[in-house]
């Protein structure tokens, strides 16, 4: 894959500030955030590996399928959507819309409902992957790290399978019903089980 200076950093940028805005979230908010302790160090932690490195990998992927058709594909921040999933976290929910990938050349519908499809599947797969482990663990810090990857990243897939513009469900639902309908209930299905 080809980055830009400019998308290394937004990505970098995006990457920490969304786990920064789960790891306030995860830790209780804004009363947790003005006790500042090691306890929220670990879990921003636990936040970058579940949902830091499930956004960057969402992202990449839309960009990795994006060059395999030859198509321009560039992240771009969202620095302020960034700094109000910040705002909001402190006060127990979060709206992540962190950024976006940018692609241009000839972008036909079947193309972009699959450059778009690749970043809630990529999630999906995280999920699965945090969830097969949380069969054989029930307590301890590793079931923590499991079940909020989990969770975070079924989220993820399914927010973004909302079918309006601009998630990506409107590009999925536009090229292919039926892919569309599937995604979207194992994105539901898993976030429903976390």
């Amino acid at each position: 894959m080809r980055f830009s200076n400019k998308e290394i950093k937004d990505l970098a940028i995006a990457g920490l500030l969304i786990s920064l805005a789960f790891a306030v979230l995860l830790s209780g908010g804004i009363t947790s955030l003005l006790s500042f302790n090691v306890n929220f160090l670990f879990i921003f932690v636990i936040a970058f590996f579940t949902a830091g490195i499930g956004f960057l990998l969402h992202e990449l992927m839309h960009k990795y399928v994006a060059q395999k058709y030859g198509l321009h594909a560039e992240f771009r921040a969202f620095y302020f959507m960034l700094l109000l999933a910040i705002f909001f976290s402190l006060f127990g929910f979060i709206v992540a819309a962190p950024g976006a990938v940018f692609i241009s050349g000839l972008v036909t519908r079947e193309r972009n409902g699959k450059v778009s499809l690749a970043g809630p599947l990529t999630n999906i797969v995280l999920a699965i992957l945090f969830l097969i482990p949380l069969i054989f663990i029930s307590n301890g810090i590793l079931k923590s790290l499991f079940d909020f990857g989990l969770t975070i990243n079924a989220l993820l897939a399914a927010f973004n399978m909302i079918p309006f513009m601009p998630f990506d469900g409107s590009k999925i639902i536009a090229w292919n019903k039926t892919v569309y309908w599937i995604t979207a209930v194992i994105a539901v299905g898993l976030f429903v089980a976390g």
